[in-house]
């Protein structure tokens, strides 16, 4: 036998022993994913946490299956520990302030414990929310920012995000434009350090009509708006061990989750808090009006208006 039979039988020996090995080799482990929803909350079709959540699982259960494995906790139904010690990435969507689900009890040291191994952490809307003296050094800590009642505001506006910056968060994603209750005028942390803006726009004169006061208006903010300065409603964050966070203040609104861009930009969200690769375009999902209606709380249609005689 001559030496480039030894040489071809040696080439063979080992493009049979890598096949061997991709056969033999484990898949990519899932991703947990924990979405917490929060209790009933303000009129039909604003505040839907429990709706948006499962909407949320369905779309990443459908979109991306072999990447992850989704647990829903709804009516601010807290997980057992086992499964927040096992988690991911927790993603948290219900009412803020004192109400907050990761304030109850002990559920702030049990995130803490988690955070500090690496465990992703995300807020929407209102749960972007807590007080200065119980939240506040956590958050920016876990997201990098979080909503001061006494220095950020709440209006209703139509936020343009005309430009997006080059992140995993926005794979796929278009510019969109949608209303809302933006949030805005967030705290951050000092220098906006390992903090990344991803949703941001300029908010118009009438987020400013009504008078000062928490969540209203402040003078720091008016000035801001009277100068145009561009606002942050949605940012991610790391820190350090390797944590991941993201901050997203709209979801005020269930038909908010109907926006292909919006929807997409969070369920990307998700799977890099969560230190899974996002596909090139992103979470391909589709949503319908059926699915809209689907899991909405059982909230009283609001009360017809009476004409009222004239005098």
């Amino acid at each position: 036998m001559n030496h480039s039979f030894y040489t071809s039988l040696f080439k063979l020996s080992i493009v049979f022993g890598l096949a061997l090995f991709q056969l033999s080799a484990p898949a990519a482990e899932k991703k947990n994913i924990v979405l917490i929803a929060g209790k009933q909350s303000h009129g039909p079709g604003a505040h839907e946490h429990n709706a948006g959540v499962q909407l949320l699982a369905k779309c990443l259960r459908a979109g991306v299956p072999d990447l992850v494995d989704v647990k829903v906790h709804l009516n601010a139904e807290w997980p057992a520990e086992e499964e927040i010690k096992a988690a991911d990435t927790i993603l948290i969507y219900a009412d803020g302030f004192t109400m907050h689900p990761a304030l109850q009890g002990d559920h702030l040291q049990q995130l803490s414990v988690e955070m500090k191994r690496g465990c992703g952490f995300m807020a929407l809307h209102w749960s972007t929310e807590v007080p200065k003296n119980k939240g506040e050094a956590e958050f920016l800590d876990w997201m990098g920012g979080y909503c001061d009642p006494s220095w950020s505001v709440n209006p209703h506006w139509q936020a343009d995000f005309t430009t997006l910056p080059e992140h995993p968060i926005t794979s796929g994603v278009h510019p969109f434009s949608t209303n809302d209750e933006w949030y805005f005028h967030m705290r951050f942390r000092e220098g906006m350090a390992s903090v990344r803006p991803i949703l941001t726009a300029v908010p118009p004169d009438s987020t400013m009509s009504r008078p000062d006061g928490m969540r209203s208006g402040n003078p720091d903010v008016r000035k801001d708006v009277a100068n145009k300065v561009p606002q942050h409603v949605a940012w991610a964050a790391e820190r350090t061990g390797g944590g991941r966070g993201f901050g997203f203040t709209g979801g005020h609104f269930h038909k908010g989750w109907a926006n292909n861009d919006q929807r997409k930009l969070v369920l990307n969200a998700i799977l890099w808090t969560a230190k899974a690769t996002v596909p090139a375009n992103g979470v391909e999902s589709v949503v319908t009006e059926e699915d809209l209606k689907q899991n909405l709380d059982p909230k009283p249609a609001p009360k017809a208006q009476v004409p009222q005689p004239k005098p």
